[in-house]
């Protein structure tokens, strides 16, 4: 009985661990004892094409601005190298730097550095030119849509094969928790996850959690299942995802590492292809449970999470609403025209490997911009202009193809992170659209 309890308690402070790094990986920065606070003076950090910015610059200590300090600043556009830095000397700790406008819809990022007793502190801010008419860079395949038919029919051919296993550590006294796995394509590759189902008889909406970029264990969104809505929390590597973090290390750094390049030349054989119709396979899964309602079933996810959500709403006409945050992959052909592409960057200047017509190519097929053209269902987005990893550049030329029902909650100063509103209103929207309808 000790050994029991010892086991449970073990696994209760794994979840917990879990959950921490969860949260640390979309988190505010940690603050430091020096800021150097920067914004673009305009309110809602807009301005026309061809409007001059204003950046406010202020260097803080204990809240406080620092006077006389020497600043160095760069701006250009996100990601692509900035222009030749150039210094001021702030008299009160505030300054104002202004710069040249930009000439087309995109956005333009201002860098500051300041050094205090030998050790350096930065900080950004991002200006934004009318972004609501940033035009993609990506083109459609003539065979799109032909491609991902074909796909989805050979996915629908391979039976589910799905196998439950209760994990009775995780469950709670109003939802059973299961690790599950479920046939893909190819035929014989696993998709595995967390499923949480509410105890109590009757039929429930759903809620596919699809992950960010990584290689790590989950432990199910077992909060949102106790409050009546069924939920299932997938990893996309055909691996289970209740083994020893050990494991997850060793394929981070080994196995799958730069696993969003694996054979990026040949449309059939990319990664994600299996990935794409992972997604749609765990979908057949929860229409299979006899708990769901049937029909009310939604998708979300942060980063390479928030694509997946626009990929499923695009491929699988079952989804009826979609909550993605700063989503990746997309537009990543950007770069092509000077300007920044979509996590994970494989046609950035510096990744010149990458940079042939056969990789351009596949990458079209899996571009999240061409799900977004897909998208009919009402969704609910979110991310900050100050995003290093998913350029706002990248991430407006998905939303602003979409045409459906959309709303786009804005923190601004946010980067790959987010604050615990954006989350909160983000679950209300969702917890409202799949309860009402």
């Amino acid at each position: 009985m000790k050994n029991v309890k010892m086991n449970h308690l073990k696994i209760s402070v794994l979840i917990i661990l879990s959950l921490l790094l969860e949260l640390t990986l979309h988190a505010q920065p940690r603050l430091q004892m020096i800021e150097v606070d920067v914004a673009p003076t305009h309110e809602n950090w807009e301005y026309k094409v061809g409007e001059q910015v204003s950046f406010k610059v202020s260097v803080l200590k204990n809240d406080i601005p620092l006077e006389d300090i020497t600043i160095n600043y760069r701006t250009g556009l996100e990601k692509l190298v900035p222009e030749e830095s150039q210094s001021m000397t702030l008299k009160n700790g505030t300054g104002i730097i202004k710069v040249d406008g930009l000439n087309e819809p995109g956005f333009l990022r201002c860098w500051v550095s300041t050094t205090v007793n030998g050790k350096e502190y930065k900080g950004y801010a991002t200006a934004g030119f009318e972004p609501e008419k940033i035009e993609p860079i990506a083109k459609m395949p003539e065979d799109f849509d032909d491609f991902w038919n074909n796909a989805k029919a050979e996915l629908a051919s391979i039976p589910i094969d799905a196998n439950m296993t209760l994990l009775p550590e995780r469950c709670t006294e109003k939802v059973n928790v299961y690790h599950i796995d479920i046939q893909n394509y190819p035929s014989n590759s696993r998709v595995y996850g967390i499923l949480s189902v509410p105890k109590a008889p009757g039929k429930y909406p759903a809620v596919l959690r699809v992950p960010g970029a990584g290689i790590r264990p989950y432990y199910g969104d077992i909060k949102t299942a106790e409050k009546g809505i069924i939920t299932l929390q997938i990893g996309i590597h055909g691996i289970p995802v209740n083994m020893e973090e050990e494991v997850y290390a060793n394929l981070r750094t080994g196995a799958l590492n730069s696993y969003w390049v694996f054979n990026l030349k040949d449309r059939d054989q990319y990664y994600y292809k299996r990935v794409y119709l992972g997604c749609v396979r765990a979908v057949d899964y929860i229409f299979s449970l006899p708990e769901f309602d049937g029909e009310n079933i939604a998708v979300a996810g942060g980063s390479q999470g928030g694509a997946l959500s626009i990929v499923t709403a695009g491929l699988d006409s079952r989804i009826k609403w979609l909550a993605p945050f700063y989503p990746a992959l997309c537009d990543l052909t950007g770069y092509t025209a000077n300007r920044a592409g979509g996590w994970p960057h494989m046609f950035h200047p510096d990744n010149p490997h990458h940079q042939t017509k056969a990789e351009m190519e596949t990458a079209s097929y899996f571009d999240v911009v061409n799900f977004a053209r897909k998208v009919t269902v009402p969704g609910y987005y979110s991310w900050g202009f100050n995003d290093n990893v998913c350029p706002p550049t990248s991430m407006y030329a998905a939303y602003n193809v979409i045409d459906a029902p959309k709303q786009l909650f804005l923190a601004l100063q946010t980067g790959h992170w987010t604050f615990p509103e954006q989350r909160e209103t983000s679950n209300q929207w969702l917890f409202s659209k799949l309860r009402a309808e």
